[in-house]
């Protein structure tokens, strides 16, 4: 069997996926290279960086922050960011005793224009149902252990509204530029199953 066609190392859903790229490449619906640059664009270069920025704006511009808060959308807009799957934003606040999560309980509403590409297990029945039920538990297992009278607050994304977190900032950074602080942005910070990296990280 050619490596083209062989998806034993896949898993089923990748599989299906490869086999319609192929059936519409063969059929000229689609152009490899093109799909390739599309989604490299989103991995490396719309990618996380975008959200990045704009929590790190919001981290040195208190005025900005208020503004997230009040009218993602159109804040996130002010730096650039807009488009498709980010037309209805809203922003949460991680900080003292809360923390907040993000999941997609029907299927994997994700904000592209400020995150990306939407990582596999975002898109898992397993993430989708758990983190609804068991956010501590869910966390944990992506090495994040809250105090136990940490709020956990999960919100549940759809076509009508995706949610960006804003972690909170990292100790030790005071009178950082937004370029320095924007590397300690992770998405999953933003989605809220990481935290911002420490400035020593």
């Amino acid at each position: 069997m050619s490596e083209d066609h062989d998806h034993s190392e896949l898993s089923p859903i990748a599989a299906r996926v490869r086999a319609l790229e192929t059936l519409l490449t063969e059929k000229g619906y689609i152009e490899p290279a093109a799909l390739d640059a599309i989604v490299e664009t989103y991995e490396t270069k719309i990618g996380p960086r975008n959200g990045a920025r704009v929590v790190a704006r919001a981290w040195v511009d208190p005025a900005y922050r208020e503004r997230l808060r009040a009218d993602a959308t159109k804040a996130i807009a002010e730096l650039g960011y807009a488009g498709r799957q980010g037309e209805h934003m809203a922003a949460v606040e991680n900080g003292a005793g809360v923390h907040n999560v993000v999941v997609c309980t029907l299927c994997s509403c994700y904000p592209w224009p400020v995150l990306g590409v939407p990582p596999v297990w975002y898109k898992s029945h397993a993430y989708r149902a758990r983190a609804v039920i068991d956010p501590r538990g869910v966390l944990a297992e992506f090495g994040v252990t809250l105090p136990r009278e940490t709020e956990i607050l999960v919100w549940d994304s759809t076509a009508e509204m995706r949610y960006l977190v804003i972690p909170e900032r990292p100790p030790g950074t005071e009178g950082w530029s937004e370029e320095r602080l924007a590397a300690l942005v992770t998405r999953d910070s933003m989605i809220g199953t990481g935290l911002a990296l420490g400035p020593s990280t």
